[in-house]
């Protein structure tokens, strides 16, 4: 087995206490003998549905020992702590018809020596009150955190189209769905959102409400429930110890299964073992369709998100990159209210400590920008900025294998091996030879947004001033910029000397210059000049890059033209802005009037 997933991650005490800034944890008091007891809800008998949601967070919620402070009392024994485990496991399988989730046991229903015995787990499930159903009276076999090597085996032998590439990485399909499907995705809308969430016009969030999603939940579990076997991942989201969040997945592919491993951050063999109840529950029943006569639903694909749940539900698509990015959404939730920014952005740091975020959207070159053998990689794609610094969300990266070669990108050329799954390569940061672990750093000095510019119209960089900054990526990012000394650049990773079809793609050499420069803080020392429409500030030499590039309109053999393709995209920045004129930032006005006239002037 070539893949150590498990021996480079940061050692934290899993205690319990009440989340900070209003995230839902597990509610615990500490007694005198050092004993963690679950008080989330209280212990009654479920009469309604609501009691029975009460009773199935309790029940989800085992007895975990506190780290060094045992006293008199033992440590569980091995058994008492793989009990506990399925329990918290049956307990995330309940469904809500049922007092508890099916009787589950560990291991692969192959196997002979897995085949569960009544006697060993019987006891510590409970007769349902409610209803009893098929699935409550089987077994589930539960495959848990299961090795790249294991789940390899299970994917090859189980799931059709899966194999082993020349490189050693996993190749699998993900059904008819090769990508995400945002517009079949919903959040719940209720009390806990109404306000915390953007709607309406414009917005990326499509409403749904409680009883929907409930209807779709039970529909996930069912199905998953009737499987003889489900995939069952705990793991992590975030490398700042004091801002983890416990994240269990339940699939039903080990294709899925092994995604996850690489993308959430791996739990050392403790940290397992002291797991308990997670923060956020996804389940994955992808293969399963909803139904498309349910309030809300638009076609058989769903992908739903309870943040007041903290539940995810996925039916009707096995692409694998909707758990990744329903994920970064719940963190996009839950960090702003603890004063941390999440933040869709490739990361690396310098040998002296100077921290570079790269913001841009699918193929401006995040992920190739971010991964330079010169520098440490601390994420290619979601991160946190708190007061402490900046910290990677994930475990992996997710590059996508299009016209990629080991000439321009190495580094990720070599990390597609075994343990990692291809076409979009999903691969443990490990497998960066230069990566930062813990994947963390200190407040960023450089903050690029990449542009990949169809109208070849912007340069190949510019130093954005605080104001052009926020209108080019409206966030509020922008204020830690300016407590923390960061400069802004606007990198065009586009076309050049024309439009899309008429003008080239900028080289990736002359954007590496660019980037080096950045870096090395040579950038700063240039001569200045600025556009017209845009105003940007565009140095006149950059080492290494031809300078007649650098001002787009000199390789334009069309003034005319580029000057009429410079209006129609100014034009379409200001229209895009128009959706955001009405939200104030701040108290007053008047920052929303500074980015307003930070922006093109015609």
């Amino acid at each position: 087995m070539a893949m150590n997933g498990n021996g480079k991650q940061v050692k934290v005490a899993n205690g319990g206490g009440s989340g900070r800034n209003g995230l839902a944890k597990i509610q615990t008091n500490k007694r005198q003998n050092g004993i963690c007891h679950d008080d989330s809800g209280p212990s009654v008998k479920a009469q309604t549905i609501d009691e029975l949601h009460s009773l199935q967070k309790k029940k989800s919620a085992p007895t975990t020992p506190i780290n060094g402070t045992l006293g008199a009392f033992a440590p569980p024994s091995e058994e008492e702590r793989q009990k506990q485990q399925l329990q918290s496991i049956s307990a995330s399988l309940a469904s809500l018809t049922r007092e508890t989730g099916p009787k589950v046991v560990r291991g692969d229903p192959a196997s002979k020596s897995d085949t569960p015995k009544v006697s060993h787990v019987s006891h510590h499930h409970f007769t349902p009150t409610i209803s009893a159903s098929d699935s409550s009276l089987k077994f589930t076999h539960v495959l848990y955190n299961l090795s790249p090597a294991e789940l390899y085996e299970q994917a090859i032998k189980y799931e059709k189209g899966s194999f082993v590439s020349s490189s050693g990485a996993l190749a699998t399909l993900s059904g008819a769905k090769t990508g995400r499907s945002p517009k079949d995705k919903r959040v719940v809308r209720d009390e806990s959102t109404e306000h915390d969430l953007w709607w309406g016009k414009g917005s990326p969030n499509i409403e749904m409400d409680e009883n929907t999603f409930l209807v779709n939940r039970e529909r996930a579990v069912d199905y998953l429930n009737s499987l003889d076997k489900v995939f069952v991942n705990d793991q992590f989201l975030n490398w700042d110890p004091e801002n983890r969040i416990k994240v269990r997945i339940v699939s039903a592919r080990a294709y899925h299964s092994l995604f996850m491993h690489n993308m959430c951050i791996r739990p050392t063999p403790e940290e397992l073992e002291n797991f308990g109840t997670p923060d956020f529950t996804i389940y994955n029943a992808g293969q399963f369709p909803c139904n498309r006569y349910t309030h809300y639903m638009t076609s058989s694909t769903s992908i739903d998100l309870n943040l007041g749940r903290r539940e995810m539900v996925i039916l009707g698509t096995q692409y694998a990159g909707e758990m990744k990015k329903g994920l970064f959404s719940v963190m996009h939730y839950l960090m702003p209210k603890r004063q941390i920014l999440s933040l869709h952005s490739g990361c690396n740091v310098g040998k002296d400590g100077d921290v570079a975020l790269f913001f841009g959207l699918s193929g401006t070159g995040k992920t190739t920008l971010s991964t330079d053998h010169n520098r440490y990689l601390i994420g290619d794609d979601e991160h946190c900025w708190s007061d402490n610094g900046v910290s990677n969300i994930e475990g992996g990266c997710y590059a996508k294998c299009i016209d990629l070669s080991r000439e321009k990108e190495p580094d990720i050329w070599n990390a597609i091996k075994f343990g990692t799954e291809n076409t979009r390569a999903a691969y443990p940061i490990e497998y960066i030879p230069n990566a930062r672990i813990p994947c963390v750093g200190p407040h960023p000095k450089n903050v690029i947004l990449l542009a990949c510019d169809a109208f070849g119209v912007l340069p190949p960089v510019s130093k954005l001033s605080l104001a052009q900054t926020m209108y080019h990526f409206i966030s509020g990012y922008t204020a830690l910029m300016e407590k923390h000394g960061a400069t802004g650049w606007l990198v065009n990773t586009g076309w050049s000397g024309g439009s899309y079809g008429s003008g080239s793609r900028m080289k990736l050499a002359y954007t590496r210059k660019i980037i080096d420069a950045i870096h090395s803080g040579s950038l700063l020392m240039a001569n200045y000049k600025k556009t017209e429409v845009f105003g940007l500030e565009i140095p006149t030499e950059v080492e290494g890059v031809p300078s007649e590039i650098l001002d787009p309109v000199n390789v334009w053999s069309n003034k005319k033209t580029y000057k009429e393709t410079l209006l129609k995209l100014a034009r379409l920045f200001k229209n895009n802005f128009g959706g955001f004129v009405n939200h104030k930032i701040g108290k007053d006005d008047k920052l929303t009037e500074e980015i307003l006239a930070a922006g093109p002037i015609f």
